[in-house]
Order: structure tokens, then sequence, then C-alpha cells
């Protein structure tokens, strides 16, 4: 069977989804659990696009060791430079340009002709491949191209030197007929096309992301482009978690299968929706709660008999556990441990250290602690920020239905400790408030608030999820606690923390 290749552009198409905004530490997390899961290639970022990304990309290229590590360039001598400055130094470098193929793109956003359209492939994909041999084109807007005309904008490129030809549905336009007929006449029209690999980049505008990958491998494209949960602009990307599975319980339908490991397929989608603060919807095929559960009677009765019944993937398939076990405040360091390896987590004697103490902190206020206590609490064991950062020393509100709501908040920063009481319209908008007072940070405001039930019961994990709005851009801040106003003002120190 070929080989389907994934790419993974959770980091760089992902990231560019509002409010999904990510710090250098939580991508390189990211980048990890996608070298663990056996990704073909990452695409890091967009090196020009900000120093922020140039020190992201390179970051990543220069960790990971077992992937190809790639960034975004616009067919620009300066963009091209200074992706290749960021991958440079990884195993496998590859430098992925584009250029707008449909008539709309090149009329209204190009202001360029067919024949300098063509020029300019040539031109720039000859550009990149002096730095680098791996070399991709993307032709963007390509399913509402003329297909004539992409076909000779995808041989130019194939005979400039690119190695892998993209063929996105940029603005999630097409249909599966429709992209597999595009794959179909770009293999019988495009004479050097055994000298490259056909990709296909699908957005989810109308919902077909999956699909249309699915009917591009089916036509014969060997390289998938998709985001972890599906993340990306508007509605997002084609889901890796869907796409994988899907080719791989279909293989002899698609006629290949991936490396991907899939048991480390759940602890990814988890971590990248902790990381920004998300969680999957119910119904999230693959990742979502209710994607393993049966309440009908009738289904409930054949899983019994035989999973197949009604389950066309097994949840270990995925990396989900199959039992769920219960700890206290007698548990031990080592069965925590072993517990987290069995969950697909595992931490440096130092994160175990910190890990355990946040443990029987919880186990304090607590009967029992089962594996979403543990999931909830490992999402937030380390701060990925500098160690000169505000933390929450303690606080006291004063609320009812017929009195003014007010706070004392002390926060500890460098050693110091500063304190501050203000009144507010609830008692998180009061603790709220008496932070502000504390912090020196630019005017910003709270975008939105969550709150989200970790378990059952009434001694429940709450975790709050709060955006902050500074100018054009949104900060997540999460935290966790058995109080929900103690884990709001949780959240919004770690929201102000990573804005400053």
């Amino acid at each position: 069977m070929r080989e389907i290749k994934i790419f993974d552009t959770t980091l760089r198409d992902g990231e560019q989804a509002p409010g999904c905004s990510m710090h250098l530490k939580e991508k390189l997390e990211i980048a990890l659990a996608l070298e663990r899961l056996n990704v073909d290639v990452i695409e890091a970022g967009f090196a020009i696009s900000s120093k922020g990304d140039f020190d992201s990309v390179k970051s990543i290229a220069e960790l990971i060791k077992n992937c190809t590590v790639a960034s975004l360039a616009r067919s620009v001598k300066k963009d091209i430079d200074a992706a290749y400055e960021a991958v440079k130094n990884a195993v496998s470098p590859r430098l992925h340009i584009f250029l707008a193929t449909s008539p709309i793109h090149m009329q209204y956003k190009l202001k360029m002709s067919e024949d300098e359209v063509i020029s300019k492939i040539e031109e720039m994909t000859k550009y990149a491949k002096h730095y680098i041999s791996d070399v991709e084109f993307s032709a963007e807007d390509a399913m509402r191209s003329d297909s004539a005309f992409l076909a000779k904008a995808v041989s130019t490129a194939i005979r400039a030197g690119a190695t892998v030809v993209n063929i996105p549905d940029t603005v999630g336009y097409a249909s599966p007929r429709e992209m597999s007929e595009m794959i179909t006449y770009l293999r019988k029209n495009v004479e050097n096309i055994d000298r490259a690999t056909i990709s296909v980049h699908c957005h989810n505008d109308l919902g077909l992301a999956v699909a249309n990958s699915l009917a591009a491998v089916e036509a014969g494209a060997d390289q998938v482009e998709c985001t972890v949960n599906g993340l990306g602009e508007r509605a997002g990307n084609a889901a890796l978690e869907e796409v994988v599975m899907a080719i791989n319980t279909r293989k002899n339908l698609y006629g290949g299968a991936t490396r991907i490991e899939t048991p480390e397929i759940y602890r990814t989608s988890k971590l990248v929706y902790n990381t920004l603060g998300l969680y999957a919807p119910i119904n999230k095929a693959i990742v979502g709660t209710n994607a393993f559960a049966h309440e009908a009677g009738i289904h409930q009765h054949g899983v019994l008999q035989n999973r197949e019944t009604y389950e066309i993937i097994s949840p270990q398939s995925i990396g989900l556990p199959s039992n769920n076990m219960v700890f206290g405040k007698h548990s031990g360091k080592h069965a925590i441990e072993e517990r987290l390896a069995d969950l697909g987590h595992t931490l440096t004697k130092e994160e175990m250290e910190a890990f355990f103490e946040s443990f029987k902190n919880l186990a304090d206020k607590k009967k029992s602690i089962n594996d979403a206590d543990l999931e909830a609490l490992l999402g937030h064991k380390i701060s990925p920020f500098a160690e000169k950062e505000y933390k929450l020393d303690r606080f006291t509100v004063n609320s009812g239905n017929y009195v003014t709501s007010s706070a004392v908040v002390r926060l500890k920063y460098d050693e110091q400790l500063i304190e501050k009481v203000s009144i507010g319209d609830g008692p998180v908008d009061a603790a709220y408030r008496a932070v502000k007072k504390i912090v020196k940070a630019p005017e910003h405001s709270v975008d939105d608030y969550s709150i989200h039930s970790v378990t059952e019961g009434n001694d429940a994990l709450g975790e709050v999820i709060v955006r902050i709005k500074c100018g054009d851009k949104v900060y997540t801040g999460r935290g966790l606690s058995t109080d929900v106003i103690e884990a709001s003002i949780i959240a919004y120190i770690n929201g102000i923390n990573k804005l400053l």
C-alpha cells in the first residue's frame, strides 16, 4: 500500500484562528506532541510575519528530529530568505511557497496576468530551490482556478524544482466530486506530475474539508494538510484525527495508510484544546465525549455482544484509557506516576514533583480524584512563562443579592506581596478590578469568560477560561480549583501574565 503523508499545520494555519495564538513554550510542547504522533511534516509557522513567528519556527526546527519542519512563505524573496533562515538547522527542512492561481485572486489581489503568475512561480520556486532541495509549491485558491491554467502552473513549479505541489481549497468552495475530478485531471494532464507529491489543503467553510481531503486521496493525492481538531482560519481545516482514522479504518478503499501513531491522537487533541482554553464539542468525531458513548438500548445490547456492531474503531486505538482509576489523599507518587504513564504522559522528575504537590493540594479538598482530575491538573502543571510573574497568594470576597460585592486580593510578584481591595458587579468582577489595581498591564478588557466542570459531584474541579483582549490580540487564561472564584482569579492572572 502507498503511504499517505500527513502535513500538520496546527502551528501555522491553526494558530491563525481568532483567539488561538500560542506562547513559544506552548508551541514547543505541541511540536513535541506532533513528533510523538509521528506526522510527516510540521508546518511551524510563517517566518516573515513577525519576530515571534520567526523565533518559534527556528526553535521548532532545531528541536524536532523525526519530522520534516516547514515554514510558509509568499512568492517573495524576502519571505523565502526569512523562511530559510528559520528552518535551515532542521534535520529535514522544507520551504513552502505559495501564489494564487484563481482568476479572482490574480485580478484583484495580485493584479497580475496569467503569464506574469507563471513567470513568478518559476522564478520563486527556483529561488527557494537554491536554498533547500525540499520545496513545496501551493497554488492558492486552486479549486476556483481554470483547470488548464492550474495544470500549467503545477507543471512549471515541478520543472523549477518543486518536490511537492499542493492543491488547496482555500475558501472551502469545492465538493468531493470536484476535488476528485481536479486531482484526476492533473494526474492525466501534467506531464511531469510523477516527479512530485500531490498534496491537498482543504478548508471547512461548507463542512466538507475532511470529505474533500479523502476524495483527493482516493483520486491519487499522497499528502493531506490538516490540523489537530480541525482548527484554522474561519471554519477551520480538515481535522487530522478524522482524516487519519478514516484512512486507517478504510485502507482498502483509499489504497494507502498513514504512519501516524494513532494511540497518541486523544492525548494530542486534549493538549491542543487545553492550550487554547477550548473544549471538544460532545459530538466531535473521534475525540468528542460522545464519540464512544451508547445510550439507545438496542445499541448498548449490540455493543455488549460485540463492539463492532456499533463501533468501527475502538477507544483504545486513539489512546482513550480503557478503565478509570480513583485516587485519594493516601495515594503515593509512584501510583500516580504509573497512571499518568498509562494515560500517555511522561513527566520529568522536576515536573512530577510539581504535579504531585498539586495533586496533594487537591486531595485535601476532594474525597476522590479520577483520571479527568489528573488530566485537568496536568494541563495546569507548569507555567509556560518567565519566573517573574504574578501569582495568587490569597483572596477574600464578600457578596450577596442585597450587598455590593467586594474583594480583597493579594498577589505575589518577585517575592513582593501586593494587596488591593475593590468593589464590583458580583464577586468575580470585584476580584478582577482588584487585580487590575495591582498589575501594571496595558489597557485591556475581558472578552469572554466561561466555566466548565471537569468532573461530577459537589466537589468537582471547576476550570475557568478567560479571554483577555488587548488591541487586536486575544490572550487566553486558564484557572483550576474546586472553588470557582479562586479558579476565576487564577485564570485572569494567567491571562494577564501572557499579555505581559
